[in-house]
């Protein structure tokens, strides 16, 4: 499957909201919810308006993986970016019918592959204890392990805590 990295832009909201809806189950079985606001069609413009505004301001890059067709399959970020460090911290979801096809893999090569234009040498990730597939898409693209929380939360009735990644000039 060919996929294209696109910074997120104003045209996209429309068939962004339609992803984030039609895999809003999978994802809140992974993920913490990003509450029920979120999936009201006018906050969630608000909202990705004010990403536009970062994005632009070269704090954050928000960027959507489309297949062949142009439909949003995937979504990556790298946000937080402190320029003194040269440091971002990535965060990305894979809509539920791409799954297990190495789109994650890819994608995070192509974000990788991007990030050295922008002035970045460093990225922090983090995912969660029971999210192995993620922790293996990090590990794959040279993030290296560098701890778990201490502490422990519970998502949809499973005690997890946070791990945490770093690629880059460490």
């Amino acid at each position: 499957m060919k996929i294209t990295l696109n910074e997120l832009a104003y045209h996209d909201m429309e068939n962004l909201y339609a992803f984030e809806l039609e895999n809003r189950a999978y994802f809140e079985k992974i993920v913490p919810s990003r509450g029920e606001d979120y999936y009201d069609f006018t906050i969630f413009k608000k909202k990705n308006i004010m990403l536009l505004d970062e994005q632009a301001q070269k704090q954050s890059y928000f960027y959507l993986i489309k297949n062949e067709l142009g439909h949003i399959i995937r979504r990556i970020n790298l946000t937080d970016i402190d320029k003194n460090q040269q440091l971002g911290h990535i965060g990305y979801r894979v809509g539920e019918n791409h799954i297990g096809k190495g789109i994650a893999n890819i994608a995070l090569k192509l974000l990788i592959a991007n990030v050295n234009t922008q002035g970045i040498r460093q990225i922090a990730a983090k995912t969660t204890t029971n999210n192995i597939a993620s922790q293996r898409v990090l590990e794959k693209n040279g993030f290296t392990y560098t701890g778990t929380s201490s502490e422990e939360f519970t998502m949809h009735g499973q005690n997890v805590k946070f791990v945490y990644y770093r690629w880059g000039d460490v």
